[in-house]
């Protein structure tokens, strides 16, 4: 059986997207044209955020060439937008030219904007709380599809009134360091052609050690967050199946090499729980991995998923979440709470899934909901899920 990355890089995508056209490709497309309308179409594109009709510095007739071109089509149809927390949390399903679904969210913040892109149509990881993952992997996309995500936003900040977008997070659909190429040419040309601080862009990963250890040799520092969920390996291998490939060791590595080689605080993620990673044990095993490492911690309170509540996952009770957090930070750790935005129209942490295009769990998950997911007793001690409902250990 193939595992998830060769999955992934079995389904490289092709260039799809204007954004995926370099200056030499503009220059072959405009070869009949003076020079110069290269560096007008390029700078049209990213920096005026225009359509090829909207490029008014352009003659009339090539404006409707470039409008008729192939090439400089959309990657994207707009299926649906869905509208959340007082019209500040957006999310977008976009529908590509091969028929793949993906959903990219823009949140407006007090002080801030921030756009959640995808990597990948779905996911290959199979994290048995994400909503994404058990919809399934479809392809990568292009670098340009990912670079036209945060257009679309930035074009939609504009429209808002809300300044210029101010942060770009690879925390949708997919993993992001399964698709190393494609994400880090999209972050260049974020970073240069759209004017995105290097420290504004998050990269995202359950742990592809791989990838980590090729981002710590790039110049760019953009930060780096870890999906971790869990701080021991038994726990580990069934939250995030990835663990047995990478396992914790491997992965706290890979971490200090990133945080040596860039000078880069890293962030751990850590989906809240009830009774699984939420218990004063769990918090202990987290600082022992964070502490070394200076490593920031977010706490984010599991968000319901079809998949996640079928196998009796739920999100831990909010005092439990703040209890975690005063533990950590007994424990010498800063940690802060992520504030859930969109969990109204599944456009939060986990709930990303292409509007219901999710596989349905087994029947026998059904029949013995986290079965094989360990839990604790009073005292944080794990205990097999079916033992502590009265069924037969396994």
């Amino acid at each position: 059986m193939r595992s998830a990355e060769r999955e992934a890089d079995a389904h490289e995508p092709v260039s799809v997207s204007r954004y995926d056209l370099g200056r030499d490709e503009l220059a072959a497309l405009l070869a009949d044209e003076p020079s110069y309308r290269v560096s007008q179409v390029f700078n049209g594109f990213y920096q005026r955020l225009a359509e090829p009709g909207e490029l008014t510095d352009l003659p009339r007739a090539l404006r409707d060439r470039l409008e008729l071109a192939p090439a400089l089509a959309s990657a994207f149809r707009c299926a649906a937008e869905s509208v959340a927390d007082r019209g500040s949390t957006l999310k977008w399903l976009l529908e590509t030219r091969d028929g793949k679904r993906i959903e990219t969210v823009l949140m407006r913040y007090r002080d801030r904007t921030t756009v959640c892109v995808s990597s990948q149509a779905g996911c290959a990881m199979g994290c048995t709380f994400c909503a994404t993952g058990d919809a399934g992997f479809g392809r990568q996309l292009s670098s340009g599809e990912i670079v036209e995500q945060v257009v679309i936003a930035s074009r939609r900040c504009r429209l808002e009134g809300w300044g210029q977008l101010g942060n770009v997070v690879l925390m949708g659909m997919g993993e992001p360091l399964a698709n190393f190429d494609a994400v880090w040419t999209a972050v260049e040309a974020m970073n240069r052609d759209l004017g995105l601080a290097a420290r504004h862009l998050t990269i995202s990963t359950v742990g592809v050690v791989p990838g980590i250890r090729r981002l710590a040799g790039k110049t760019l520092q953009v930060n780096l967050a870890v999906s971790l969920h869990a701080a021991n390996d038994l726990l580990r291998d069934q939250l995030v199946p990835l663990n047995r490939r990478y396992p914790l060791a491997t992965v706290m590595e890979a971490c200090e090499e990133y945080r040596a080689s860039t000078g880069r605080r890293i962030s751990f993620e850590w989906a809240c729980i009830e009774d699984v990673n939420d218990r004063p044990c769990d918090a202990y095993e987290l600082a022992a991995l964070a502490r070394p490492l200076g490593a920031h911690v977010n706490l984010i309170p599991l968000n319901p998923t079809p998949g996640g509540l079928s196998r009796g996952l739920r999100g831990s009770a909010r005092t439990r979440v703040l209890a975690l957090q005063a533990w950590l930070k007994e424990s010498g750790v800063n940690a802060t709470i992520r504030q859930n935005r969109g969990r109204s129209i599944d456009a939060a942490c986990g709930q990303l899934a292409a509007c219901g295009s999710l596989v349905a769990p087994s029947r026998a998950e059904h029949r013995n909901p986290s079965s094989y997911l360990l839990r604790g007793d009073a005292v944080g001690n794990p205990v097999p899920a079916s033992t502590e409902r009265g069924g037969r250990a396994q």
